[in-house]
């Protein structure tokens, strides 16, 4: 005689967050300052303004954005200044920093929305695999999120998980 499957998992009341359920969607782009450097040590002004004057900003429309340096060089404030002048019309998201940090950035906003008070007493699972990359700052933040309202925090796959977290 066949015995029936029960799906455990179903059962047991667990709350899977999947992060990457929350990754804000759109182009990313890095605007890397060392293409403007002279001789890849230094920014002149001139030069650096002939560029902002010359360059198509409208391409950036919609994108999120992240301007930064890839060369050990000293950077002057003012150059992001006038990044962020040029691409403050056109960009969705605007950071200082390479793609990493813009990602970190899309996260924090992301998660900024959740209401903890709708996971009150819930037993959750924080899925851990995923086709994107999230950033690892994403998990802690969720933790930090839910840890003061959830009955438990679980790492993974409801069919395996790693024990966070139990209220006592």
């Amino acid at each position: 005689m066949a015995e029936e499957i029960i799906n455990r998992v179903n059962q047991s009341g667990l709350t899977q967050i999947d992060l990457e359920d929350l990754r804000v969607p759109g182009e990313r782009v890095f605007i890397d300052i060392k293409d403007q450097l002279f001789q890849g040590v230094a920014l002149r002004e001139k030069d650096f303004r002939e560029f902002i004057s010359g360059h198509d900003w409208s391409s950036y429309a919609g994108k999120h954005v992240a301007v930064g340096c890839s060369e050990d060089a000293i950077i002057p404030t003012w150059a992001y200044m006038l990044l962020g002048v040029q691409l403050t019309p056109y960009a969705k998201t605007l950071v200082f920093g390479n793609l990493a940090d813009l990602e970190k950035t899309l996260f924090e906003q992301a998660l900024v929305k959740i209401k903890p008070e709708d996971f009150q007493d819930a037993k959750i699972v924080i899925k851990g695999c995923s086709k994107e990359s999230v950033p690892t700052e994403a998990y802690l933040k969720i933790t930090q999120l839910l840890q003061p309202v959830a009955k438990s925090l679980f790492f993974g796959e409801p069919c395996s998980t790693v024990p966070l977290f139990k209220r006592k």
